[in-house]
């Protein structure tokens, strides 16, 4: 674990515990789970469930405190802020009480994390206090692997981005990209379907609902998805086409 775990003095470890698969949780976040002194998880204002706490539980001692951070879904920018503002200041009480605490998101604590949000107050307002925050395997990733599709070889080009908004990202970029991979793509999967076939070259994307989970489900025709219940674990990856290369022997 190198020698933060030795120290006296408060930490904040930023855990990301992968997309789904209590499996899939790296060794090193198991390892602090089982030794910090307190546990925050994140979970929507409208209910205490956290995805990320189930994965991590296993791990996590009976006599280890667990305190649940609810934060707005919704894009009242001031009310997300006084949120992530808010729990910033718990967390920097507990580290400056001396505590080894973690903080769990799903998939990876830098992409698209609730931490990050949380981790620019926290650096902000206590900018003296030590963080370690420790990868996690992203859902697109686990996703590509569940195809047995490689993302991107050789020279190719991968983007990550949000779906929230539709496929406009995709739509602004001069350079069309090898690969890729919109998340939070539940509300608008039209819009991406529409992004990818404009620009054109694309194989027929692809959508992976609940990746890492029991209720995991592959979907070939992302149209499908515009006729279902929007489902906010869902991710669509495209691949540009390619002319197929004979190996070389």
């Amino acid at each position: 674990m190198g020698d933060e775990m030795n120290k006296d003095n408060g930490i904040l470890y930023g855990l990301g515990v992968g997309p789904g698969d209590p499996e899939l949780i790296t060794l090193k976040a198991a390892r602090v789970l089982n030794t910090a002194d307190v546990v925050f998880a994140a979970a929507s204002t409208k209910n205490a469930y956290s995805l990320a706490l189930s994965i991590a539980r296993p791990h996590i001692p009976d006599t280890t405190p667990v305190r649940m951070l609810n934060f707005p879904m919704n894009n009242d920018e001031a009310e997300r802020q006084q949120a992530w503002r808010r729990h910033a200041l718990t967390i920097i009480a507990e580290v400056r009480s001396g505590s080894k605490a973690a903080f769990i998101t799903l998939g990876d604590a830098m992409t698209y994390s609730t931490f990050g949000y949380v981790l620019s107050w926290f650096r902000q307002l206590a900018p003296e206090l030590p963080v370690v925050s420790i990868p996690g395997i992203t859902s697109y990733q686990a996703a590509a692997a569940c195809l047995n599709e490689p993302l991107v070889e050789g020279e190719e080009s991968l983007l990550v981005t949000s779906g929230a908004n539709g496929g406009d990202r995709l739509r602004e970029i001069s350079t069309k990209p090898d690969c890729v991979v919109f998340l939070k793509a539940y509300r608008h999967v039209n819009d991406i379907a529409d992004a990818i076939e404009d620009l054109g070259g694309y194989s027929p994307a692809t959508a992976v609902v609940h990746c890492g989970l029991e209720q995991q489900e592959v979907i070939t025709d992302i149209r499908q998805l515009g006729d279902r219940r929007p489902n906010y674990w869902t991710l669509i990856l495209a691949k540009q086409k390619h002319v197929q290369k004979t190996p070389q022997s």
